[in-house]
């Protein structure tokens, strides 16, 4: 049974990849050799991968089916060729989704001058049929100073993801969900249940929480229950503002 919330550090997440050809990665999930029968998904998130690569660096051509795959950008250019036919360059805000539906096969390369960092997301479908399918959208057509957007609404996996920029001093509200992934692209950021107080209407003897919130810091993780004792915040701490990207799922 999943905690109310489970707060995953960066520096506990596994490390893959291929440090000799300019590959680095951290998986908070169980992937590959990194077997971890308690930590195989939470809801329909498969993986959540931070990628590294040097300039030059990728992914040869491999394959993927009845998998939605996410990429975040967050430093760098990633390109991305696909077997449907697709060639195009990934920069930072922008977000792209492949649906590998009934099969995929698809390359991801670091062609520019400079490291690359991205973040990659699996999510389960719903059902397994449909056709392969690729969206990009533009971090210009994205708002840029908006405190939660949605960038990305995934029916088939029974999912939306949020970007939230949080400044110090103003809380906000986690989105609402059965089931919600916090994680942390820069800046510290606590996250807990909303308290009383600041609730309309709820009362006085409900002023304090029992569940704790929890302090996060660049590529932390909190993965969050439906819990009983209602709403949550997220409030960014220190002198600057708190980017993170939020999975609100329906379990």
């Amino acid at each position: 049974m999943v905690r109310v919330i489970d707060v995953r550090r960066s520096g506990d997440r596994y490390r893959g990849g291929e440090p000799s050809s300019g590959i680095s990665t951290l998986h908070s999930f169980s992937f590959g050799r990194h077997y971890d029968p308690d930590n195989l998904r939470f809801g329909p998130l498969l993986a959540c991968n931070e990628e590294h690569l040097a300039p030059g660096a990728g992914f040869d051509e491999h394959p993927h089916s009845h998998t939605e795959i996410v990429t975040w950008v967050t430093e760098g250019e990633l390109t991305h060729q696909d077997s449907t036919g697709h060639t195009t360059v990934v920069r930072p805000g922008d977000v792209q989704h492949l649906s590998a539906a009934s099969g995929v096969r698809h390359v991801e390369r670091n062609d520019g001058p400079a490291p690359l960092t991205f973040l990659q997301m699996w999510l389960a479908p719903l059902t397994w049929d449909g056709t392969p399918a690729y969206t990009l959208i533009r971090r210009e057509n994205l708002p840029q100073t908006h405190p939660d957007t949605v960038v990305l609404d995934l029916p088939a996996a029974g999912a939306t993801l949020h970007r939230l920029l949080l400044k110090p001093g103003h809380p906000r509200p986690l989105p609402e969900a059965p089931l919600r992934y916090v994680h942390v692209l820069n800046g510290e950021v606590g996250v807990g249940p909303t308290q009383a107080e600041a609730r309309p209407g709820a009362p006085a003897a409900d002023a304090r929480s029992s569940v704790p919130a929890a302090e996060l810091g660049p590529g932390d993780a909190a993965r969050i229950g439906d819990a009983a004792e209602g709403p949550f915040t997220l409030t960014a701490h220190g002198e600057t503002r708190a980017e993170l990207l939020v999975w609100a799922m329906e379990g």
